[in-house]
């Protein structure tokens, strides 16, 4: 093919992929090693590291699943990571290389899942055309709910009605260090009662992510008469501060508890970063959408972006070769 080789990732190549990932224009502290591996149990890693001639020049977050590769399935985004020098045409040859490894050592389908463009720390959608010279299938796409901060925010009265009674309750916000009571009295409660489910990390596991990225992680937690009434738990990331969890006391419903919450964090707490992402509001891999949820979000000012997530098969890099003219 090329001049480019392929391995998968060692324990020897842990400071090799953590420093690509900190040099990166399109990647954040969820592709560091010390957050890929908290849950190495559960996935059989198939991360790959893309080298030309003895130069790193991309990674893939990945593991393995019978005879197909997926983007890490333990992280909420992905894709191929490159650095800010990186070409269009190179991501085409990479991609082109990525997909003929896969082939040659009898993988039928890659599943790439996308990386936002609001956490591209500069434009870098290259993999998106790549995707599409090789003929990969969209198969979800999620919606995100998003404030853009450096533009004027336009908040609906219901959400002010909201502020207002909040701040006549009396309640207080408190950021916390620990997450046992909101993890105990609020989220897992509302999780087993609405869906039947559990938080994607245990109590154990998100003090471990804690102690790794202890900038990247907060807990805000929201009180009446010190009796916690609801929360949320924040990944900060360079451009954005994303709710990985949105939770509150069903029984307290007439408190404004999230309404306070929010309007604090979007107006003061992370005024400062570029984007306030609220997630997604998705059921059913992207094919149901909370109504209630997303009117919500929407009504703080929040506008969509998407998030897309591709099926490749990795024949398909004879599609790459011969495109440039």
């Amino acid at each position: 093919m090329s001049q480019y080789t392929i391995k998968k990732y060692e324990e020897s190549d842990y400071a090799l992929w953590n420093d690509f990932v900190n040099q990166a224009k399109n990647a954040t502290f969820l592709f560091h090693r010390d957050f890929m591996e908290y849950h190495k149990d559960r996935f059989e890693d198939f991360s790959l590291l893309i080298f030309e001639e003895e130069k790193l020049k991309a990674i893939l977050p990945a593991n393995k699943q019978g005879n197909s590769i997926h983007s890490h399935q333990g992280l909420t985004y992905g894709g191929l990571v490159y650095r800010e020098q990186t070409k269009l045409k190179s991501v085409i040859s990479i991609f082109r290389n990525l997909l003929f490894f896969l082939d040659e050592n009898n993988f039928d389908k890659l599943f790439l899942k996308t990386l936002p463009s609001i956490y591209h720390l500069k434009p870098s959608e290259e993999i998106l055309y790549a995707l599409f010279l090789a003929e990969a299938k969209l198969i979800r796409r999620d919606s995100l709910s998003v404030i853009d901060l450096q533009q004027e925010k336009t908040i609906s009265k219901i959400r002010k009605r909201g502020i207002k009674k909040a701040i006549s309750n009396e309640l207080i916000i408190k950021e916390e260090n620990q997450f046992e009571l909101f993890w105990s009295k609020i989220l897992i409660p509302n999780l087993e009662k609405t869906h039947h489910a559990k938080p994607v990390h245990s109590i154990e596991e998100i003090h471990i992510l804690k102690s790794f990225f202890p900038e990247n992680i907060h807990q805000f937690n929201i009180y009446k008469d010190d009796e916690i009434v609801g929360g949320t738990t924040v990944f900060e990331t360079q451009n954005v501060a994303h709710c990985q969890y949105i939770s509150k006391n069903p029984d307290k419903e007439d408190l404004g508890s999230l309404d306070y919450l929010f309007h604090y964090l979007i107006e003061e707490r992370f005024s400062q970063k570029r984007f306030f992402d609220f997630g997604i509001s998705n059921e059913n891999q992207g094919k149901n959408l909370n109504e209630g949820l997303t009117y919500w979000k929407e009504s703080f000012g929040a506008s969509t972006i998407v998030h897309d997530f591709y099926e490749v098969d990795t024949v398909n890099y004879t599609k790459l070769e011969d495109i440039l003219i």
